[in-house]
This record gives structure tokens, sequence and C-alpha cells, in this order.
């Protein structure tokens, strides 16, 4: 299995990054990123508590929280684990979410 970080998640991971960073240095930013990425690499052994991604949203998948993101992944045709979006608790989920959708 392997963890496929689409496009928009990519973009959400750079933001998230250099927020971070131009807020509380690069060393929290990177301890930051280096989590997230921890945690995708635990959806597969259920190492991270996901739930049903609301019907609502339009899309199969799962959703998890991560100190103040939610990360949205889904399983790929082919077994991986495809990210899906990341976004913070404060954003409007399902529209944010529906913005991030690969067309």
């Amino acid at each position: 299995m392997a963890v496929r970080v689409q496009e928009a998640p990519s973009l959400r991971l750079d933001e998230i990054y250099q927020y971070t960073r131009d807020r509380w240095g690069a060393d929290q930013a990177d301890r930051y990123i280096t989590d997230l990425f921890s945690a995708f690499e635990r959806i597969d052994s259920h190492g991270v508590p996901s739930r049903p991604i609301p019907a609502e949203f339009g899309v199969e998948g799962f959703y998890f929280r991560h100190e103040r993101h939610f990360v949205y992944w889904r399983r790929l045709s082919n077994g991986d684990v495809g990210i899906v979006t990341i976004l913070h608790e404060r954003m409007h989920q399902m529209d944010r979410f529906r913005d991030d959708l690969p067309r």
C-alpha cells in the first residue's frame, strides 16, 4: 500500500508549511508536516481513527482529525490510499472539499 497525495492536498501542505513557518518558525513547520505524513502512513493499519465522509459531500471515503486539520482520504482502485484534501478546522468543510476534488 502506498499513500498518494493528490494535487489539491499537495498545495494545502505547502500552504500549511508556509503559514506555520511564518507564524511559529521552521522547526515547528517541519514537525507539523512530518507528523501529518506519519499520520498518512498509519491510515492503512487503522492507526488513525477515521470516519466515513458524510454522504452530502458526494464522495465515498474517510476523514480524520490531525490537530487543527481534517484529512480526507479514500481508497484508490489499486488499493492505495489517496489523500483527497486537508482542510483547517475553521474552513467551511463541504465547500472547500468540493473545490479540491479532482475534476
